[in-house]
This record gives C-alpha cells, sequence and structure tokens, in this order.
C-alpha cells in the first residue's frame, strides 16, 4: 500500500465514541486535582496540633541524654 491509501484509510475509519463531550474529561482532572489538594491542605500542621502527646517527656523513650 502507498501512503496515501494508507492516510486515506485511516481517515475513513469511525471513530468511537466518547462517553462524554470534550470539555468534560479536564473538568473531572481539575476536579480530582482540586480534592487532593484540599486532602493536602487539611492535613497541614498535624505534627504542632499533638505536640503535648510527642513533647519532651521522659515517658516518651526519646531523650538526648547518652
Amino acid at each position: 500500500m502507498s501512503l496515501l491509501s494508507t492516510i486515506v484509510l485511516a481517515a475513513a475509519e469511525a471513530k468511537a465514541p466518547l462517553f462524554f463531550p470534550a470539555w468534560v474529561f479536564p473538568m473531572i482532572a481539575f476536579l480530582v486535582f482540586v480534592t487532593l489538594g484540599f486532602v493536602v491542605y487539611s492535613f497541614r500542621d498535624v505534627a504542632n496540633r499533638h505536640s503535648h502527646k510527642t513533647g519532651h517527656s521522659p515517658a516518651s523513650g526519646h531523650t538526648t541524654d547518652h
């Protein structure tokens, strides 16, 4: 087959229909990105909120005395 006939056959093939319109796919990606960003943002400063549990008490097992 020549290159021209290959191009014509490829152009004539039926394309598979999409489940959604084309603009929906970037919107889904954007919403996933925003959701994951919100999850990461919600865990900010978690270590400082619970510093009383991991404070400098000798009961924690991590002392600087060697």
